[in-house]
Formats: structure tokens, sequence, C-alpha cells
């Protein structure tokens, strides 16, 4: 989830094009006028959406410790802290009775030989391979005794992404190829791929408090950009993804951009592959469509494919098309890439697996619906980019706890969203064995989709390679860049961020998307048809608006929302409900007047009660959060901030992660 900025391209390194030309709009006639910052829900849409906020559906309970509350329970939502204001201070805010600590910033040795941070960028990529990577985003807690069936709060497993880097603070000179003599140092460019992927780190509470890294554990990882891994599923030996590293299309080298992430069922870790297309080049003039689908362009966004040294490690980032065979090159490399990748943070020597089944796009992360025994695994995944998709996966074969496992991920079929304009929607499924979609994909054959000649799919794998152009095919809803999504631990709804989209026009508004220019996006949600999370139908409605005070959400002329100073936030992205129920909100967007530096909100999923609880330092965007089972330590990360924070003495940003406590040591939040 990369610093947009409302939606502007303002030399963001993860910038990404709009590549959605299909002109699936099947309801740009709905709304008679643009409402923005507030919709009107009338007639048959408003009934409808009035009958879903008084579904209950049948969620799990809470599995904390200490901190649980009857499923259902409204007050174990309640928000107990005074709101904070809106802040233009380089430091972390958080309400009174409440304490903050920066903790793992970027650099920090953590396993290996340890090699210590130099603040002068002078660390090697060696060095870098040991240490925290760069750009903290999506994280999750996992409690040393999870396999044990234990839930310690004071002992566990921090695990999270690293998204992307700032060349500027990793190295002490950036060697730009372009003034370099056409090449960039080896080790530098080891060093930018080390700075990317995911860290393990084994952390433990003392008695008096404080957290501190289990030095010597062999938990401790780091997994990067060229780390070995596993292809699996439907596109494992795939022809589109053969290439020299890997002629049977069966592994792949790293991980890249990770945005947010998903913990599974079983107790693993899913790391979201968003922005990567800007990793690759393709310099020759017939792109095929599984990059142009996603905006692979014809120079890369680090260069490197032009590292000195010439290895097959760098050069794999020119997917530029040699005279040979796919075995013979780096074709078919950006292929690889794309998709969720599972690590499982309790056997350190394991391989990560991309798991194809779960398809191909710009994910933002993934969340999983509460499994129940002897039925499937159900997950939810969010393509992060204007005009793109909601999608969610249903496993074929039946989770049963004993033996649960990544396998789960690797069969199953994987739908997309259509929403339509009286508050339900269809789960609409991109199967070949499907009939409805293979007719929709015959008719298309010859036509022009999202501005690619279509000329069918050769099997399923190919399906999943190219997601979206199936997802167009379909006939899906686009929307204001889908982010993070979570599942409300007592009714069972699902929420998901639309974080923004500028370049909405009138024509293009629907239902779910109902302002043109939304420069300041929302927060939908639905209900599965039957409180049945592998229905193929739900029920949704808009839980929120962001904007500035006075923005108001509106069902059936009754106003819902109107934010005041206490809860005014743009560009929600972020988003994670707490063990009890709460809601946390997290913002990428504007730091102009009136929202300020970027912020974390709690909310009440029952009332609809919002309120500012944590505000960034300068510059920052506040990204990924998580907490201990008690719900009693708080983890939330810090991407990108400018300055010198989190040390004021240093003249480098960190990204760092914050621990969040209550000074009482009571629950977060209530």
């Amino acid at each position: 989830m990369a610093k947009h900025h409302l939606d502007s391209n303002y030399l963001d390194p993860n910038y990404e094009p709009v590549v959605n030309h299909s002109g699936n709009l099947p309801f740009r006639e709905i709304l008679a006028a643009r409402m923005q910052r507030r919709t009107v829900m009338k007639g048959s849409v408003g009934a409808a959406l009035a009958s879903v906020m008084g579904l209950g559906l049948a969620g799990c309970g809470s599995d904390s410790n200490g901190g649980g509350t009857t499923t259902g329970n409204v007050s174990s939502t309640q928000l107990g802290f005074k709101a904070v204001p809106t802040s233009t201070a380089n430091e972390v805010v958080v309400p009174e009775g409440y304490s903050a600590q920066a903790f793992l910033p970027w650099g920090t040795p953590i396993t290996g030989s340890y090699p210590a941070y130099k603040p002068d960028g002078t660390n090697t990529g060696a060095e870098q391979e040991q240490q925290m990577g760069m750009h903290h985003d999506g994280v999750h807690f996992f409690p040393i005794d999870l396999k044990a069936g234990g839930n310690s709060s004071s002992e566990g497993l921090l695990v999270m992404n690293h998204e992307y880097i700032n060349q500027d603070a990793l190295h002490d000179t950036v060697a730009e190829a372009a003034t370099n003599g056409g090449v960039r140092p080896e080790d530098q460019v080891r060093k930018e791929i080390a700075a990317h992927g995911v860290s393990v780190v084994h952390i433990k509470r003392d008695t008096e408090g404080t957290w501190d890294i289990v030095f010597g554990s062999p938990f401790n990882r780091r997994i990067t950009g060229n780390t070995e891994m596993d292809i699996r599923g439907p596109a494992r030996g795939y022809s589109k993804l053969v290439t020299k590293y890997s002629p049977d299309a069966t592994e792949t080298r790293g991980t890249l951009n990770n945005c947010a992430m998903g913990p599974t069922p079983w107790g693993t870790y899913l790391a979201a592959e968003e922005n990567w297309h800007g990793y690759f080049a393709n310099s020759d003039a017939n792109q095929p469509r599984e990059q142009l689908r996603h905006g692979v362009g014809s120079s890369s966004r680090y260069d490197w494919e032009l590292a000195d040294s010439g290895a097959d490690q760098y050069i794999r980032f020119n997917v530029t098309p040699g005279t040979g065979t796919a075995t013979d090159d780096y074709r078919n490399e950006a292929n690889t890439y794309g998709y969720m990748v599972e690590i499982d943070p309790f056997t350190p020597e394991s391989k990560p697996q991309k798991r194809t089944a779960l398809g191909r796009f710009g994910h933002e992360g993934v969340i999983f619906a509460p499994v129940t025994e002897g039925e499937p695994v159900v997950c939810y995944s969010g393509d992060d980019s204007r005009f793109e998709y909601i999608y969610k996966f249903v496993s074929s074969k039946p989770y049963y706890a004993a033996t649960a496992g990544g396998y789960l991920l690797d069969e199953g079929t994987l739908y997309v969203a259509r929403f339509n304009d009286d508050g339900t929607g269809d789960w609409l499924p991109l199967d070949l064995n499907d009939a409805d979609f293979k007719a929709k994909v015959d008719a298309a054959v010859g036509t022009t989709v999202s501005d690619i000649v279509f000329t069918g799919f050769e099997n399923q794998a190919d399906v999943l390679v190219n997601t979206r152009l199936a997802a167009d095919i379909a006939g899906a809803t686009p929307m204001d860049r889908p982010e993070w999504g979570a599942v409300d631990p007592n009714s069972g709804q699902v929420y998901f961020t639309l974080t923004n989209n500028s370049q909405r026009t009138e024509a293009q508004v629907n239902a779910a998307n109902p302002n043109a220019e939304n420069r300041t996006g929302h927060i939908i949600r639905w209900s599965e048809n039957g409180d049945d999370f592998t229905a193929t139908g739900f029920d949704w409605d808009i839980f929120v608006f962001a904007g500035e005070q006075g923005t108001e959400t509106v069902v059936d002329d009754e106003v819902i929302v109107s934010l005041t100073d206490d809860n005014i936030f743009n560009s929600p992205d972020g988003l994670w409900f707490d063990y009890n129920g709460r809601l946390w909100i997290q913002t990428d967007g504007s730091d102009a007047a009136p929202y300020q530096n970027n912020m974390m909100l709690a909310a009440n999923p029952e009332t609809r009660e919002i309120k500012r609880f944590f505000v960034g330092p300068v510059g920052c965007e506040v990204t990924g959060v998580t907490s201990t089972p008690d719900v009693k330590t708080m983890f939330v990360n810090i991407q990108h901030p400018d300055g010198n924070w989190p040390d004021a003495s240093q003249s480098r940003p960190r990204d760092a992660t914050v621990i969040v406590t209550r000074d009482d040591g009571d629950v977060v939040g209530a």
C-alpha cells in the first residue's frame, strides 16, 4: 500500500497506472447525480441496506486471554479512550493514559552474525540480509505456544512485510545506472533486494513489561527478494512460468512489494505481492498480456537488471525475450510474481510457497473467514489499483484442524465480486468448468478487453495467471482501490477499505463506488447469504465515507455517521479487527490540512462510533497493526517517515514498529 497522496502521481516509486480498460461499468446509470462524500440510498436499495444492518451472522468468539467477550456483546467494542487531535508533530501521538515506544527499526540486526546498523548507510548487502528490512507494512503476532494450542501474550513471533525502499536512506551514496555508465554496483542492488521481503522476529516481554528480541533464536529469519521459493497450485509447471532458473516452472526466487498479509487458520503467514510489476523491464514492442494488464514497462523501478556483475539473480528482472526459448532467459520471470506467499514462521528451514490458486494480481493482502471443521476454507483479497476488483477463494477440500495446511489453498474456486445496485452482490466464478464463465470467455474471443485482443485461455492455469483479464470478462465491479479486508469476529460481516480514486468520472460511478473524483475513500462491508461464507451471493452497504468535518454517511435520508474533528480521516487503507471486535482503521493519504499526519482510528462496528486513536510522525503511512491475544500490547507499523524519526540524533529516517500499551496495563482501546 504505497503512499499515494490523494491518488496522484507524485513520483511515488509504487505509483501504479490505470491498466483496467475493460469498461466494466454495469451500473453507471443507477445514480442520477454524484453525491460527494455522502451517499443517499433510496427505495429498494435503502430497504436492502437496512436489512443488512440488522442481520447477525454466526461468527467466531474471541480467542483472547483475559480480554475475551461473548459473541455479539456490544460493550466489548465500545471505545473507552479520549480521541487524540490531528497532529503535525514528528512524533507518535496516542491517547491520555497510553504509551508508545519505537521497536525494531529498519536495520536492527535479527539473525546470523547480528551485524550492527550503521547510521551512515554503509552496511553491506550481506549485512542487510541479516537485519530488519525497510518500509514495514503488514504484521502479525504469533504466540510462541500457538502450535501447542496456547495463546501466550508475553512471547511470540512477530512477522512483518517490507514493502519497498528509500534508496537515499539505504545507501551512503546512490549509484544510479543513468549516471554510472549504464550499470549499478552489485552490492547496492543486493542490499536493495535484501531490504525487501519479510522478517520473522522472536520477541519476548520481561517481567518489567519491556519487549526485546530473543537473540540466537532459530526462529529469527529474513526472507528477501532472492529467497528460493516453490510455486504451488494450478500454475505449478505451467509453460508461462518456465524460466532459465526453473525449466519445469516449479520454483522461483524472491518476493517483492509485500504489502498487507494474512495469518492462516493453521498458523502460517501469507505475504501479499502488490506492485510487483514495477520491478521488471521489457523493451520488446509486443509485450504479452500477462505484462500489459499489470503495467510492466520498458524500464524498471530500481534498475536491478543492470547490476554490474551480470549475474542471473539480477538479470532476471529484464523480462525482454531473447532469441532462444523460455528456458534460455527470464521472459516469464514476472509471471512468477503477483501471488500470496505462504511462510511458516515456526519452521525456519521451510521454503516459502507461492499459492497460485488465489490468483495473480496486485494483492493487498488476504483475510480468512472463520473456519469450521469439515467445511471449506474461505478467504478474501483486494487488488489495490484503481478500477480493480475484490476476490474470494473457496477451497475444494474441507478444513480439519488436525491436518490443516497450505495444501488447502492449492485447489478451489476463485470468485470475483459484482456489487449490484439494489444492495445485493454476486460472486462470479473464474473457472473454465463453470458454464456461464466459459460462455463469457468464448464470447470474448476476438474482441478487445482492456486494450488487449483476447485470444482465449489455454487452461485454468492461464486463467489464474491472467486473473485481472478473467475478472474483466466475468463482469466484475471496478472498485476504488480495494485494499485491506477484515472479518468481524462477532457478526461475521466482511469489511474492505476503498482507499480513493481521483480518476473515476461521473460516467463511471456505480453503487458501491458512488463518488466521482473520490479523493478520500470509503469502507464497504457485506454479509454472505445465509450466514454462509461459501455462498455465491451477499448483501452489502457502505460502512463510512472518509472526508473532512461534516462528511456524512446517509441511508434512507438518515445520517448514520457525521465526521467531526475527533474522527476526520482520508484514504482508509489498513484494516483490522482486534480479538474483541473493535475495528482499527489506518490511513495512507494526504498529510495536508485538515487531516495532517496519517493516523489510526478505532471504530465500534455496532454503533459506527469512530475515534482517532493514534497519529504517526511527519510524512509517514500508518500501516500494519496486530496485538497480543490479550489485546494489552499493540504493534503498529510506521512506513517511510520523513526527517529523523524515530531517533532525533540521526539524520536518516527509519521505518519502525511502535509498541502501544495502556499505562494501567489493561486492554488497548477499551
